[in-house]
């Protein structure tokens, strides 16, 4: 799983069948601060997140194509969960 920030859409009028009624999005991969850490990448979106919204990603095909219920499925990247916050404690070393 990838903490991450949605940064923008992403709109294609052509595109895989399998992304057909899908939302795609501008992932900014982000540390427990909320500050950037990594290179941004495309992630479908499963959760109704938005622009703005602090997001799980899921960037592992045989769990992605287990939420989409197929064995073949052109998806590497997934928003599968919407972040309240995040709180740090003793049990992270």
């Amino acid at each position: 799983m990838t903490l991450a920030k949605v940064i923008g859409t992403v709109v294609s009028t052509i595109k895989h069948k399998e992304y057909n009624g899908l939302k795609l999005f501008v992932v900014q991969p982000v540390d427990e601060n909320g500050k950037p850490n990594d290179e941004t990448f495309l992630a479908v979106d499963v959760v109704q997140a938005g622009v703005g919204d602090t997001v799980l990603v899921l960037r592992e095909g045989n769990g992605i194509r287990q939420i989409f219920k197929k064995s073949i499925l052109p998806i590497r990247s997934c928003v599968v969960g919407v972040v309240d916050h995040v709180e740090k404690g003793s049990w992270i070393r």
